[in-house]
């Protein structure tokens, strides 16, 4: 076995955990593994997992890396952990969860979004108080509906975590966060990066929520080290470095390389996520962009959509088509799918902020009724969704120079070009469609290097390692591009007709 370095990255996500193992000599991942879960969930918007379920993945696809010939696990440098944000994990005095965590797609707390807004005066005030909007994803919502739902558990409550930091807490033994998946939480100040009282205070004014949180460290810092239970339980060495971490969008962000101003990600995942970096806060008066940190010590100014593939697996499903069917038939539909139009909100929806939305398809007729419409309906569904993502951070001063794609969706080579044309903009996938799990390992890297007191910015690391593919990057088609502009107008006209239908309370599908 040569001198080779590995560094781990673990991606934590919400329908499985991935991990991989990075070769500082041979420049790439040299083995991954996958161990996936489900979620449980409601008709009235709950969507939870236990966090017993991560940890059990995380052993599965550490004990696969590990173990593989690839790697000389006396060699394993650092691990860093990319993991869900915004979930509520609650521990009690044992450091035992609670309950279930609930999920970044849980929509049942927009009563307390609602409650906490009003009472810290409004929409305006509360993204003068954090930089954000108290979106019924992020965490604080989630505290109060366990006050307000289950006062017995609520009473346990000695520390809450994110999930990425739950993890790290199962790796070390310390519980810590970093600025950007604290940013996600809405009792995090984004420009100043401290917990926000004025927000602790609204949910719970005992002071009882103050000592419930972690301390907060840079994102170059480690976490710790791997306790000794880890280490024999896997058979590392001693000194094995657990990096900040960070929240998926945050790791994807290092994994795609984006560091500096001027690329844009864009996730085609089970949600969609548009973001760039940004050397200041980046504060949206309307609230759509979250004016999140980065995991590299800067900002990430993100868009989130809630339905992405979640539209076009839901469609695929139902035909009882595998994946090679389904785009063929996608390819094989018009663009514009010959008149119809998908609003994707099956989950509700983000951004626009609509969490009680429906998903609904308009402009069918008996001659457009066709399966190969409906697939790509969904497909354009989705993706014109990103477009008012990206509109969003455009209008908030950021200027994309070049789309970076990640995600599962990006391995689709219709759906590329899709985005390129919908976009507007060239489009390009990352070398590896990994990115969270990857940032994670580049991040470990960039925390290794730092206690090693070696001077190596997080961008050298990036460049050296983060490779674009640059054969299947694609550029807007201009019939198409047009085609597309016209397309988004409607989308955005059915959009604006539908919003108020949707936050009609009483207007309920229960299936």
């Amino acid at each position: 076995m040569t001198h080779d370095q590995f560094f781990i990255g673990i991606d934590s996500g919400t329908q499985g955990t991935k991990a991989i193992a990075f070769s500082i000599q041979k420049k790439k991942i040299v083995v991954r593994d996958y161990s996936g879960y489900a979620i449980s969930e409601n008709r009235h918007g709950g969507r939870e997992q236990d966090p017993v379920v991560w940890i059990n993945a995380c052993r599965k696809v550490l004990t696969t890396i590990i173990s593989s010939p690839e790697v000389d696990s006396h060699q394993i440098k650092a691990i860093g952990v990319s993991g869900q944000q915004h979930g509520l994990v609650p521990l009690d005095k044992h450091g035992k969860t609670i309950r279930p965590a609930k999920l970044w797609c849980d929509t049942q707390t927009e009563p307390q979004c609602k409650a906490l807004t009003r009472v810290l005066g409004g929409h305006d005030k509360v993204i003068q108080i954090i930089g954000n909007t108290i979106a019924p994803g992020f965490t604080a919502p989630k505290i109060l509906w366990l006050k307000e739902n289950e006062p017995q558990n609520y009473e346990k409550l000695t520390s809450i975590l994110l999930p990425h930091d739950f993890i790290n807490f199962w790796l070390t033994g310390e519980k810590k966060t970093e600025p950007g998946d604290a940013s996600g939480t809405a009792y995090f100040n984004v420009p100043n990066r401290c917990w926000e009282k004025k927000i602790l205070d609204a949910i719970d004014d005992s002071g009882q929520l103050d000592t419930c949180l972690p301390p907060i460290i840079s994102s170059r810092e480690p976490v710790g080290y791997i306790s000794d239970k880890i280490a024999k339980s896997f058979n590392l060495p001693s000194g094995v470095v657990v990096s900040s971490g960070g929240g998926d969008n945050m790791m994807a962000a290092i994994g795609t390389g984006n560091v500096e101003p001027g690329v844009v990600t864009a996730s085609l995942g089970t949600s969609g996520t548009i973001y760039a970096y940004s050397n200041t806060p980046v504060i949206d008066p309307k609230g759509e962009v979250a004016a999140f940190c980065s995991s590299s010590g800067g900002w990430l100014p993100l868009v989130c959509t809630m339905n992405v593939t979640v539209a076009t697996e839901l469609v695929r499903h139902l035909f009882e088509y595998d994946l090679e069917k389904f785009n063929m038939l996608a390819q094989q539909a018009n663009p514009g799918a010959d008149g119809i139009v998908l609003l994707p909100y099956f989950n509700g929806e983000r951004t626009p902020a609509l969490p009680q939305a429906t998903a609904s398809f308009h402009g069918l007729t008996p001659f457009n009724f066709t399966q190969r419409n409906l697939c790509r309906a969904s497909m354009e569904g989705a993706t014109l969704g990103l477009k008012y993502a990206l509109e969003a951070l455009k209008t908030c001063g950021i200027s994309p120079k070049e789309i970076r794609l990640t995600g599962g969706g990006s391995k689709s080579s219709l759906w590329r070009q899709m985005t390129a044309d919908i976009l507007g903009y060239q489009v390009g996938p990352a070398m590896d469609s990994e990115a969270g799990a990857l940032g994670a390992a580049i991040q470990a890297m960039w925390c290794w290097y730092n206690e090693n007191h070696v001077k190596t910015g997080l961008k050298d690391l990036t460049d050296e390692y983060i490779m674009t593919n640059k054969k299947e990057r694609c550029t807007p088609i201009p019939n198409n591009q047009n085609s597309y502009a016209r397309i988004y107008e409607r989308y955005l006209t059915i959009n604006d007709s539908m919003a108020p239908v949707f936050k009609n309370k009483t207007f309920n599908i229960d299936a």
